[in-house]
Protein backbone atom coordinates (compact mmCIF):
# COMPACT_ATOMS: atom_id res chain seq x y z
CA UNK A 1 0.00 0.00 0.00
CA UNK A 2 2.89 2.35 0.71
CA UNK A 3 4.15 1.59 -2.81
CA UNK A 4 0.79 2.84 -4.11
CA UNK A 5 1.31 6.14 -2.29
CA UNK A 6 4.76 6.51 -3.87
CA UNK A 7 3.26 5.72 -7.27
CA UNK A 8 0.59 8.38 -6.85
CA UNK A 9 3.10 10.94 -5.52
CA UNK A 10 5.14 10.64 -8.70
CA UNK A 11 2.34 12.45 -10.51
CA UNK A 12 2.64 15.63 -8.43
CA UNK A 13 4.98 18.58 -8.47
CA UNK A 14 6.76 18.99 -5.12
CA UNK A 15 8.87 21.70 -3.52
CA UNK A 16 10.65 21.39 -0.17
CA UNK A 17 11.03 18.37 2.08
CA UNK A 18 11.10 17.08 5.64
CA UNK A 19 14.33 18.89 6.52
CA UNK A 20 13.51 22.14 4.73
CA UNK A 21 11.64 25.36 5.43
CA UNK A 22 10.17 27.17 2.45
CA UNK A 23 10.38 30.93 2.15
CA UNK A 24 7.34 32.90 1.11
CA UNK A 25 9.04 33.71 -2.18
CA UNK A 26 9.72 30.06 -2.94
CA UNK A 27 6.11 29.16 -2.22
CA UNK A 28 4.76 31.99 -4.39
CA UNK A 29 7.00 31.08 -7.33
CA UNK A 30 5.97 27.43 -7.06
CA UNK A 31 2.26 28.27 -6.99
CA UNK A 32 2.61 30.71 -9.88
CA UNK A 33 4.45 28.18 -12.02
CA UNK A 34 1.91 25.43 -11.35
CA UNK A 35 -1.15 27.60 -11.94
CA UNK A 36 0.37 29.25 -15.02
CA UNK A 37 0.74 25.78 -16.51
CA UNK A 38 -2.83 24.78 -15.65
CA UNK A 39 -5.58 25.36 -18.20
CA UNK A 40 -7.62 27.82 -16.17
CA UNK A 41 -8.11 30.79 -18.50
CA UNK A 42 -11.78 31.67 -18.82
CA UNK A 43 -12.78 29.10 -16.19
CA UNK A 44 -14.65 29.51 -12.92
CA UNK A 45 -12.72 28.22 -9.92
CA UNK A 46 -13.94 27.07 -6.50
CA UNK A 47 -11.28 27.00 -3.77
CA UNK A 48 -11.91 24.47 -1.00
CA UNK A 49 -10.06 25.67 2.09
CA UNK A 50 -9.64 24.51 5.73
CA UNK A 51 -11.40 25.94 8.74
CA UNK A 52 -9.59 27.31 11.78
CA UNK A 53 -8.81 23.88 13.27
CA UNK A 54 -5.97 23.25 10.79
CA UNK A 55 -2.52 24.87 10.96
CA UNK A 56 -1.20 26.45 7.78
CA UNK A 57 -0.20 29.90 6.49
CA UNK A 58 -3.56 30.22 4.77
CA UNK A 59 -3.28 33.97 4.01
CA UNK A 60 0.02 33.33 2.20
CA UNK A 61 -1.45 30.40 0.28
CA UNK A 62 -4.59 32.29 -0.67
CA UNK A 63 -2.67 35.37 -1.75
CA UNK A 64 -0.36 33.27 -3.91
CA UNK A 65 -3.29 31.49 -5.55
CA UNK A 66 -5.50 34.54 -6.01
CA UNK A 67 -2.61 36.59 -7.43
CA UNK A 68 -1.83 33.84 -9.93
CA UNK A 69 -5.48 33.59 -11.02
CA UNK A 70 -6.23 37.33 -11.20
CA UNK A 71 -7.47 38.33 -14.63
CA UNK A 72 -7.58 34.71 -15.83
CA UNK A 73 -10.70 33.25 -14.26
CA UNK A 74 -14.32 34.32 -14.65
CA UNK A 75 -15.36 33.63 -11.07
CA UNK A 76 -13.49 32.78 -7.87
CA UNK A 77 -15.22 31.37 -4.78
CA UNK A 78 -13.73 29.96 -1.58
CA UNK A 79 -15.73 27.46 0.46
CA UNK A 80 -14.60 26.71 4.01
CA UNK A 81 -14.54 22.94 4.50
CA UNK A 82 -16.32 22.71 7.84
CA UNK A 83 -17.36 19.09 7.57
CA UNK A 84 -19.91 19.30 10.36
CA UNK A 85 -17.94 21.76 12.52
CA UNK A 86 -19.42 25.03 13.72
CA UNK A 87 -19.59 27.80 11.08
CA UNK A 88 -16.94 30.47 11.26
CA UNK A 89 -18.11 33.99 12.11
CA UNK A 90 -17.15 36.92 9.89
CA UNK A 91 -14.47 38.16 12.34
CA UNK A 92 -13.08 34.63 12.58
CA UNK A 93 -13.01 34.30 8.79
CA UNK A 94 -11.31 37.68 8.44
CA UNK A 95 -8.59 36.63 10.87
CA UNK A 96 -8.25 33.12 9.44
CA UNK A 97 -7.96 34.30 5.84
CA UNK A 98 -5.91 37.41 6.64
CA UNK A 99 -8.22 40.17 5.47
CA UNK A 100 -9.16 41.68 8.85
CA UNK A 101 -7.07 44.82 8.30
CA UNK A 102 -7.83 45.69 4.65
CA UNK A 103 -11.15 43.95 4.06
CA UNK A 104 -11.94 41.04 1.74
CA UNK A 105 -12.21 42.89 -1.56
CA UNK A 106 -9.01 44.86 -1.08
CA UNK A 107 -7.09 41.78 0.04
CA UNK A 108 -8.46 39.28 -2.48
CA UNK A 109 -10.20 41.21 -5.29
CA UNK A 110 -13.14 39.34 -6.75
CA UNK A 111 -13.08 36.49 -4.18
CA UNK A 112 -16.32 35.34 -2.56
CA UNK A 113 -15.95 33.46 0.75
CA UNK A 114 -18.61 31.05 1.97
CA UNK A 115 -19.01 28.74 4.94
CA UNK A 116 -20.02 25.22 3.96
CA UNK A 117 -23.62 25.38 5.16
CA UNK A 118 -23.99 21.69 5.90
CA UNK A 119 -27.12 22.37 7.97
CA UNK A 120 -29.00 23.66 4.86
CA UNK A 121 -30.39 21.03 2.44
CA UNK A 122 -30.12 23.40 -0.55
CA UNK A 123 -26.35 23.43 -0.06
CA UNK A 124 -26.05 20.00 -1.67
CA UNK A 125 -26.37 18.32 -5.01
CA UNK A 126 -26.44 14.53 -5.33
CA UNK A 127 -23.67 13.08 -7.48
CA UNK A 128 -24.71 9.43 -7.37
CA UNK A 129 -24.49 6.36 -5.16
CA UNK A 130 -21.66 4.05 -4.21
CA UNK A 131 -23.24 0.60 -4.40
CA UNK A 132 -23.28 -1.77 -1.44
CA UNK A 133 -21.10 -4.16 -3.41
CA UNK A 134 -18.52 -1.45 -4.05
CA UNK A 135 -18.60 -0.30 -0.41
CA UNK A 136 -18.00 -3.89 0.66
CA UNK A 137 -15.05 -4.18 -1.74
CA UNK A 138 -13.40 -0.90 -0.78
CA UNK A 139 -13.98 -1.31 2.95
CA UNK A 140 -12.51 -4.77 2.99
CA UNK A 141 -15.87 -6.26 3.93
CA UNK A 142 -16.42 -4.04 6.96
CA UNK A 143 -19.68 -2.58 5.61
CA UNK A 144 -22.18 -3.77 3.03
CA UNK A 145 -24.52 -0.81 2.53
CA UNK A 146 -24.94 1.70 -0.31
CA UNK A 147 -24.06 5.36 0.22
CA UNK A 148 -25.53 8.41 -1.48
CA UNK A 149 -22.85 10.89 -2.44
CA UNK A 150 -23.88 14.54 -2.00
CA UNK A 151 -21.56 17.53 -2.27
CA UNK A 152 -21.68 21.29 -1.85
CA UNK A 153 -23.14 22.58 -5.11
CA UNK A 154 -20.51 25.34 -5.34
CA UNK A 155 -17.98 22.77 -6.54
CA UNK A 156 -20.35 21.36 -9.16
CA UNK A 157 -21.31 24.84 -10.38
CA UNK A 158 -17.68 25.85 -11.01
CA UNK A 159 -15.49 24.50 -13.79
CA UNK A 160 -12.55 23.77 -11.50
CA UNK A 161 -12.29 22.78 -7.84
CA UNK A 162 -8.93 23.59 -6.25
CA UNK A 163 -8.24 22.19 -2.78
CA UNK A 164 -5.85 24.26 -0.67
CA UNK A 165 -4.77 22.91 2.69
CA UNK A 166 -2.40 21.02 4.97
CA UNK A 167 -1.77 17.30 5.40
CA UNK A 168 -1.43 15.73 8.87
CA UNK A 169 -1.78 12.26 10.39
CA UNK A 170 -5.50 11.64 10.77
CA UNK A 171 -7.57 9.35 12.97
CA UNK A 172 -10.19 8.40 10.34
CA UNK A 173 -8.30 8.21 7.06
CA UNK A 174 -4.60 7.78 7.89
CA UNK A 175 -3.36 11.14 6.59
CA UNK A 176 -5.64 14.08 5.93
CA UNK A 177 -5.78 16.28 2.85
CA UNK A 178 -6.46 15.86 -0.85
CA UNK A 179 -9.92 14.51 -1.65
CA UNK A 180 -10.73 14.54 2.07
CA UNK A 181 -11.44 18.25 1.68
CA UNK A 182 -14.44 17.21 -0.43
CA UNK A 183 -15.44 14.22 1.69
CA UNK A 184 -16.18 14.96 4.51
CA UNK A 185 -15.08 18.62 4.16
CA UNK A 186 -18.04 19.81 2.08
CA UNK A 187 -20.02 16.60 1.78
CA UNK A 188 -23.49 15.38 2.68
CA UNK A 189 -24.24 13.49 5.84
CA UNK A 190 -24.62 9.97 4.46
CA UNK A 191 -21.14 9.67 2.94
CA UNK A 192 -19.63 11.36 6.02
CA UNK A 193 -21.29 8.85 8.34
CA UNK A 194 -20.25 5.87 6.23
CA UNK A 195 -16.59 6.80 5.87
CA UNK A 196 -16.23 7.73 9.54
CA UNK A 197 -17.81 4.49 10.70
CA UNK A 198 -15.48 2.45 8.48
CA UNK A 199 -12.60 4.27 10.17
CA UNK A 200 -14.08 3.52 13.59
CA UNK A 201 -14.44 -0.17 12.77
CA UNK A 202 -10.75 -0.24 11.86
CA UNK A 203 -10.09 1.90 15.00
CA UNK A 204 -8.22 5.17 15.29
CA UNK A 205 -5.13 3.59 16.86
CA UNK A 206 -4.83 1.23 13.90
CA UNK A 207 -5.41 3.69 11.05
CA UNK A 208 -3.91 6.97 12.29
CA UNK A 209 -0.66 7.83 10.51
CA UNK A 210 -0.97 4.89 8.10
CA UNK A 211 0.85 5.93 4.94
CA UNK A 212 -1.37 4.05 2.52
CA UNK A 213 -4.54 4.26 0.51
CA UNK A 214 -6.56 3.06 3.48
CA UNK A 215 -10.12 1.71 3.06
CA UNK A 216 -11.47 5.11 4.12
CA UNK A 217 -9.21 6.91 1.64
CA UNK A 218 -10.34 4.50 -1.09
CA UNK A 219 -14.00 5.30 -0.37
CA UNK A 220 -13.27 9.03 -0.39
CA UNK A 221 -11.45 8.76 -3.72
CA UNK A 222 -14.36 6.74 -5.13
CA UNK A 223 -16.79 9.50 -4.16
CA UNK A 224 -14.48 12.22 -5.51
CA UNK A 225 -14.37 10.51 -8.91
CA UNK A 226 -18.07 11.43 -9.28
CA UNK A 227 -17.33 15.18 -9.16
CA UNK A 228 -17.89 16.61 -12.66
CA UNK A 229 -15.53 19.56 -12.17
CA UNK A 230 -11.81 19.40 -12.85
CA UNK A 231 -10.11 18.62 -9.52
CA UNK A 232 -6.74 20.04 -8.47
CA UNK A 233 -5.00 20.38 -5.12
CA UNK A 234 -2.30 22.47 -3.50
CA UNK A 235 -1.30 20.42 -0.46
CA UNK A 236 1.15 21.71 2.13
CA UNK A 237 3.08 20.27 5.04
CA UNK A 238 3.14 22.83 7.84
CA UNK A 239 5.44 22.96 10.82
CA UNK A 240 2.96 22.19 13.58
CA UNK A 241 2.04 25.22 15.63
CA UNK A 242 3.63 27.68 13.21
CA UNK A 243 3.06 29.31 9.85
CA UNK A 244 6.21 27.81 8.35
CA UNK A 245 6.05 25.18 5.62
CA UNK A 246 8.22 22.15 5.06
CA UNK A 247 6.82 21.40 1.61
CA UNK A 248 4.09 22.02 -0.95
CA UNK A 249 2.78 19.79 -3.69
CA UNK A 250 0.47 20.37 -6.64
CA UNK A 251 -1.46 18.13 -8.99
CA UNK A 252 -4.65 16.13 -8.99
CA UNK A 253 -5.86 15.63 -5.40
CA UNK A 254 -4.66 12.03 -5.13
CA UNK A 255 -1.17 12.81 -6.39
CA UNK A 256 -0.74 16.05 -4.42
CA UNK A 257 -2.00 14.36 -1.24
CA UNK A 258 0.36 11.40 -1.66
CA UNK A 259 3.40 13.63 -2.16
CA UNK A 260 2.58 15.72 0.91
CA UNK A 261 1.69 12.68 3.04
CA UNK A 262 5.13 11.21 2.43
CA UNK A 263 6.67 14.36 3.90
CA UNK A 264 4.14 14.56 6.75
CA UNK A 265 5.03 10.98 7.72
CA UNK A 266 8.56 12.21 8.37
CA UNK A 267 7.75 15.50 10.08
CA UNK A 268 4.54 14.92 12.05
CA UNK A 269 5.30 11.56 13.65
CA UNK A 270 7.51 11.21 16.75
CA UNK A 271 8.66 7.83 18.03
CA UNK A 272 9.19 6.79 21.64
CA UNK A 273 11.21 3.81 22.83
CA UNK A 274 8.75 2.83 25.55
CA UNK A 275 5.17 3.59 26.56
CA UNK A 276 4.34 6.31 29.09
CA UNK A 277 2.02 5.99 32.07
CA UNK A 278 0.36 9.38 31.69
CA UNK A 279 0.07 12.09 29.05
CA UNK A 280 -1.06 15.67 29.59
CA UNK A 281 -2.17 17.13 26.26
CA UNK A 282 -2.15 20.92 26.33
CA UNK A 283 -4.91 21.80 23.88
CA UNK A 284 -4.49 24.97 21.78
CA UNK A 285 -7.30 27.52 21.58
CA UNK A 286 -8.06 26.75 17.92
CA UNK A 287 -9.93 23.67 19.18
CA UNK A 288 -13.09 25.17 20.62
CA UNK A 289 -14.90 22.03 21.81
CA UNK A 290 -14.05 18.41 22.63
CA UNK A 291 -15.28 17.35 19.20
CA UNK A 292 -12.12 18.94 17.77
CA UNK A 293 -9.90 19.01 20.89
CA UNK A 294 -10.11 15.21 21.00
CA UNK A 295 -7.21 15.22 18.54
CA UNK A 296 -5.08 15.66 21.65
CA UNK A 297 -6.08 12.10 22.54
CA UNK A 298 -6.00 10.52 19.10
CA UNK A 299 -2.40 11.55 18.50
CA UNK A 300 -1.22 10.24 21.90
CA UNK A 301 -3.18 7.03 22.46
CA UNK A 302 -0.59 4.82 20.71
CA UNK A 303 2.15 5.59 23.28
CA UNK A 304 0.13 5.28 26.49
CA UNK A 305 0.71 2.12 28.54
CA UNK A 306 -2.15 -0.24 29.32
CA UNK A 307 -4.03 1.17 32.28
CA UNK A 308 -2.54 4.62 31.67
CA UNK A 309 -4.24 7.98 31.31
CA UNK A 310 -4.55 10.88 28.88
CA UNK A 311 -5.52 14.24 30.39
CA UNK A 312 -6.89 16.82 27.96
CA UNK A 313 -6.09 20.21 29.49
CA UNK A 314 -8.32 22.79 27.81
CA UNK A 315 -9.84 25.24 30.30
CA UNK A 316 -11.12 27.34 27.39
CA UNK A 317 -13.40 24.50 26.23
CA UNK A 318 -16.90 24.66 27.72
CA UNK A 319 -18.81 22.13 25.57
CA UNK A 320 -18.27 18.62 24.29
CA UNK A 321 -20.08 19.63 21.11
CA UNK A 322 -22.46 22.45 20.33
CA UNK A 323 -23.55 20.74 17.11
CA UNK A 324 -23.56 17.00 17.86
CA UNK A 325 -25.54 16.96 21.10
CA UNK A 326 -26.25 13.22 20.69
CA UNK A 327 -22.83 12.62 22.24
CA UNK A 328 -24.24 13.73 25.61
CA UNK A 329 -26.82 10.94 25.37
CA UNK A 330 -24.60 8.06 24.22
CA UNK A 331 -21.36 9.08 25.93
CA UNK A 332 -17.89 7.84 25.01
CA UNK A 333 -17.31 4.12 24.52
CA UNK A 334 -15.02 1.73 22.70
CA UNK A 335 -15.95 0.24 19.33
CA UNK A 336 -17.07 -3.11 20.74
CA UNK A 337 -19.60 -1.41 23.02
CA UNK A 338 -21.54 -0.20 19.99
CA UNK A 339 -20.95 -3.15 17.68
CA UNK A 340 -22.02 -5.59 20.39
CA UNK A 341 -25.28 -3.69 20.95
CA UNK A 342 -25.94 -2.53 17.41
CA UNK A 343 -29.72 -2.77 17.72
CA UNK A 344 -29.52 0.04 20.31
CA UNK A 345 -27.24 2.36 18.35
CA UNK A 346 -27.74 1.78 14.62
CA UNK A 347 -30.09 4.79 14.45
CA UNK A 348 -27.53 7.22 15.88
CA UNK A 349 -25.49 9.14 13.31
CA UNK A 350 -22.54 6.91 12.55
CA UNK A 351 -20.22 9.91 12.53
CA UNK A 352 -21.16 10.57 16.17
CA UNK A 353 -20.57 6.91 17.07
CA UNK A 354 -17.20 7.10 15.32
CA UNK A 355 -16.15 10.19 17.27
CA UNK A 356 -17.18 8.45 20.49
CA UNK A 357 -14.97 5.44 19.78
CA UNK A 358 -12.04 7.56 18.65
CA UNK A 359 -11.89 9.49 21.91
CA UNK A 360 -12.55 6.53 24.19
CA UNK A 361 -9.90 4.48 22.45
CA UNK A 362 -9.23 0.76 22.35
CA UNK A 363 -11.25 -1.56 24.55
CA UNK A 364 -13.59 -4.50 24.79
CA UNK A 365 -17.23 -5.08 25.65
CA UNK A 366 -19.26 -8.22 26.27
CA UNK A 367 -22.75 -8.68 27.65
CA UNK A 368 -21.35 -10.58 30.63
CA UNK A 369 -18.20 -8.60 31.46
CA UNK A 370 -19.25 -5.12 30.36
CA UNK A 371 -16.84 -2.51 28.97
CA UNK A 372 -13.10 -2.41 29.63
CA UNK A 373 -11.09 0.36 27.95
CA UNK A 374 -7.33 0.22 27.61
CA UNK A 375 -6.63 3.74 28.94
CA UNK A 376 -8.46 6.37 30.96
CA UNK A 377 -9.50 9.68 29.40
CA UNK A 378 -9.75 12.69 31.72
CA UNK A 379 -11.05 16.15 30.82
CA UNK A 380 -9.60 19.17 32.58
CA UNK A 381 -11.79 21.77 30.90
CA UNK A 382 -14.49 24.34 31.53
CA UNK A 383 -17.19 21.69 31.05
CA UNK A 384 -19.16 21.02 34.25
CA UNK A 385 -18.23 17.82 36.09
CA UNK A 386 -21.74 16.37 35.81
CA UNK A 387 -21.66 16.63 32.02
CA UNK A 388 -18.19 15.10 31.80
CA UNK A 389 -19.00 12.12 33.98
CA UNK A 390 -22.33 11.56 32.24
CA UNK A 391 -20.35 11.27 29.01
CA UNK A 392 -18.32 8.42 30.58
CA UNK A 393 -15.09 10.41 30.91
CA UNK A 394 -12.92 11.30 33.90
CA UNK A 395 -13.02 14.79 35.40
CA UNK A 396 -10.27 17.02 36.76
CA UNK A 397 -10.92 20.57 37.92
CA UNK A 398 -8.83 23.14 36.04
CA UNK A 399 -8.68 25.30 39.19
CA UNK A 400 -6.50 22.70 40.90
CA UNK A 401 -4.38 21.81 37.88
CA UNK A 402 -0.63 21.96 38.64
CA UNK A 403 1.27 21.87 35.35
CA UNK A 404 4.67 22.14 37.05
CA UNK A 405 3.95 19.04 39.12
CA UNK A 406 3.08 17.03 36.01
CA UNK A 407 6.19 18.30 34.22
CA UNK A 408 8.30 17.11 37.15
CA UNK A 409 6.66 13.70 37.27
CA UNK A 410 8.86 11.06 35.53
CA UNK A 411 5.74 9.00 34.70
CA UNK A 412 4.08 11.89 32.84
CA UNK A 413 4.73 13.30 29.37
CA UNK A 414 3.44 16.84 28.83
CA UNK A 415 2.68 17.67 25.20
CA UNK A 416 2.28 21.34 24.22
CA UNK A 417 0.18 22.31 21.20
CA UNK A 418 -1.32 18.82 21.15
CA UNK A 419 -3.42 17.63 18.25
CA UNK A 420 -1.23 17.60 15.15
CA UNK A 421 1.93 15.60 15.91
CA UNK A 422 1.37 11.85 16.17
CA UNK A 423 3.29 9.87 18.80
CA UNK A 424 4.03 6.20 18.16
CA UNK A 425 6.18 3.48 19.71
CA UNK A 426 9.16 2.26 17.74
Amino acid sequence: MTDRVAELAAGAALIGGADQTLTGGELRRFVRAQLDAAELDGKSVCLVIPDGTRSSPLPLLLDAVCSALAGRVTRLTAVVALGTHQPMSEPALAHHLGYAERGLEATYPGLTVLNHEWWTPDTFVELGTISAERVRELSGGLLDVPAKVALNRQVVEHDVALVIGPVFPHEVVGFSGGNKYFFPGIAGEEIIDLTHWVGALITSAEIIGTLAVTPVRALIDEAAAMIPSVRLALCVVAKSGSHDLHAASFGDPQAAWAAAAQVSAQTHVRYLDRPVKRVVSLIPSKYEDIWTAAKGFYKLEPVVADGGEVILYAPHVTEISVVHTEIYDIGYHCRDYFVGQWERFAGVHWGVLAHSTHLRGAGTWTATDGEHCRVDVTLCTGIPEEKVRRANLGYLSPSGFDLAAYEADPDTMVVPNAGETLFRLR
